[in-house]
C-alpha cells in the first residue's frame, strides 16, 4: 500500500470515530492500522484498528470496517511454543452493522457478500447481525470473518491476548502486517 492511500483511509477510520463520538488520544490516532493483508484491495477486504491494550491476560481494540469491507475468514489457533490457547473475543458493535460469520449452521441466504473473487477462501457461513449495542462472544480457534453494512461499522474488540501475527487465515496469500511503499 502506498503511503499516501495509507494517510487517505487514516483519515476516513478518524472520521468514523468522530461520527460515533469515540474520543482518541493522539498516541491513539498516530497508531491507527491500516490492514491490507497484503491483497491491495483494501475497498473489499482490509481491517482499520487501534489497540488500547495488549497485555499477557487482556486486549482491547477498536475496528473499523468501510461500507461492505470484509475481514478476510481465520481462526486465532493456540501456539503450544508460546503457551498461548488461543485468542477468545468478543465482539460489540458500536457503529453501523456487522455481518458476522462463524462456524456452525450454514445461514441461507446471506446477507452479506463474499468478496468477488475470494470465494473458495470462505468456509464457514453462520450468520450473526451486530447492531449498535450487540455483541457476541467467538471461542478461540473458531473461524470466522466478519463484514461492514452499507453504512460502515465500527467494532470495539475485548479479548484474552492478542497474537495476531499468528493468526491463521483460509486464503494463504494473506499477509497479516501491513506494507508500506513510499
Amino acid at each position: 500500500m502506498k503511503k499516501t492511500e495509507y494517510n487517505e483511509k487514516k483519515a476516513q477510520v478518524l472520521a468514523y470515530f468522530e461520527k460515533a463520538n469515540i474520543a482518541l488520544t493522539e498516541e491513539e490516532k498516530a497508531n491507527i492500522e491500516i490492514a491490507d493483508f497484503g491483497l491491495n484491495d483494501l475497498e473489499h477486504i482490509g481491517l482499520q484498528l487501534i489497540t488500547y491494550i495488549n497485555t499477557p491476560r487482556c486486549c482491547s481494540k477498536e475496528m473499523v470496517l468501510f461500507p461492505g469491507q470484509t475481514c478476510p475468514e481465520h481462526c486465532h489457533a493456540p501456539i503450544q511454543s508460546l503457551n498461548y490457547e488461543g485468542k477468545e473475543e468478543t465482539f460489540r458493535c458500536r457503529y453501523g452493522t456487522v455481518y458476522l460469520y462463524v462456524e456452525g449452521t450454514p445461514t441461507q441466504p446471506l446477507t452479506g457478500k463474499i468478496p468477488a473473487g475470494y470465494e473458495d477462501t470462505y468456509t464457514v457461513y453462520h450468520e450473526i447481525i451486530l447492531h449498535p449495542g450487540h455483541q457476541h462472544t467467538i471461542p478461540p480457534n473458531t473461524k470466522h470473518w466478519f463484514q461492514a453494512g452499507p453504512q460502515g461499522a465500527i467494532i470495539s474488540e475485548f479479548s484474552t491476548t492478542s497474537q495476531d501475527e499468528y493468526d491463521i487465515f483460509t486464503d494463504k496469500n494473506i499477509i497479516r502486517t501491513p506494507i508500506l511503499d513510499s
